[in-house]
């Protein structure tokens, strides 16, 4: 697949098939993926935990709020969570700056989401979450903060990208069906 084709596939998941587990192998893969990206000054802070058992996905999946943007729902619907997390979190021993590598977390993030999609998997980023929740619900050291928790899953739902003309509202909304819409903005309006 091409980075365009991967880039249009790699959505925000909210829906998953919660039959298809996925391993701690395919997990480290998406790390190693991560791990060649750039980082700030090369210092590299970031570390990964891998959230695959389902006691313990179950466990994460409650410290999470997903698409607060549509305050009528609740997703994930049941029987519809992500079978696996990857939790980006920052190494204070190695830097204690947490501002300084929020570039580097979105780059490591987007980078697994899209080697994701190439195995046919997809994901979500989720940047609401209870950050203390989250470190009692993993086990994580002090030294070890939440940056961002990145969902992963067979998607089974489907997401629309629409094409909306300068001013008109970029929320994303769902019909009647369950349909998620993302409206995008249109390349001639983003150029300067």
């Amino acid at each position: 697949m091409k980075i365009r084709e991967l880039v249009e596939l790699n959505r925000s998941y909210r829906g998953y098939d919660e039959s298809r587990r996925i391993s701690r192998e395919e997990l480290v893969e998406l790390v190693e993926c991560a791990r060649l990206c750039p980082s700030t000054v090369n210092i590299q802070p970031l570390k990964y935990c891998l959230v695959f058992e389902k006691e313990e996905v179950d466990r994460l999946q409650k410290e999470t709020n997903w698409a607060k943007a549509l305050r009528e729902l609740t997703l994930p619907h049941e029987g519809m969570c992500p079978t696996a997390f990857i939790v980006i979190c920052q190494d204070t021993r190695v830097d204690v700056a947490m501002n300084k590598f929020l570039r580097d977390i979105g780059a490591v993030a987007q980078t697994m989401l899209l080697a994701a999609v190439e195995k046919g998997l997809g994901g979500c980023m989720i940047g609401n979450f209870r950050a203390g929740g989250v470190r009692e619900a993993l086990n994580l050291p002090e030294s070890i903060v939440p940056m961002l928790v990145v969902a992963f899953g067979k998607p089974a739902e489907k997401i629309v990208l629409t094409e909306i003309a300068d001013g008109e509202s970029t929320m994303y909304y769902r019909d009647e069906n369950d349909v998620h819409y993302v409206p995008k903005r249109k390349l001639e309006d983003i150029i300067l």
